[in-house]
């Protein structure tokens, strides 16, 4: 087999499984609806003690997953930089305005909680129609 064979069917093969990335993505997205309320209603010791594990709990089990993954498509670490560059600019963000302007307020968590998922869900909904 030479070695454009081999490599045109290594990219086929990443791309018919690059849809793992989108179901990360995804669960990623449903776990900043509920990181964000724990980390800006909640308050002392339990707090931190809840978002700590929760936080574990999301990236661990996230990270097992995409480590077991045999291929990603060409572009996959600029795509993933980008997704978690814009979230990690949203939720520190929303960490600064919802603990220093807007302390304890549901409607700005509702909105916050839903602007941290974004990043994740445009990555995810983009990342499908390129597979």
């Amino acid at each position: 087999m030479s070695e454009y064979t081999e490599a045109k069917r290594m990219e086929r093969a990443a791309l018919l499984n690059s849809g793992w990335y989108a179901r990360y993505l995804w669960a990623f997205g449903a776990g900043q609806l509920v990181l964000v309320p724990v980390s800006l209603l909640w308050h002392g010791v339990a707090q931190a003690v809840v978002f700590a594990t929760a936080n574990m709990l999301l990236v661990g089990g996230m990270s097992v997953y995409a480590a077991r993954q045999r291929v990603v498509r060409r572009g996959f670490g600029l795509k993933h930089g980008l997704v978690i560059g814009t979230w990690s600019v949203v939720f520190a963000a929303t960490v600064v305005l919802g603990t220093e302007v807007f302390r304890d307020n549901l409607a700005f968590t509702v909105v916050a909680a839903v602007a941290c998922a974004l990043p994740a869900v445009v990555g995810a909904v983009t990342e499908r129609r390129a597979a």
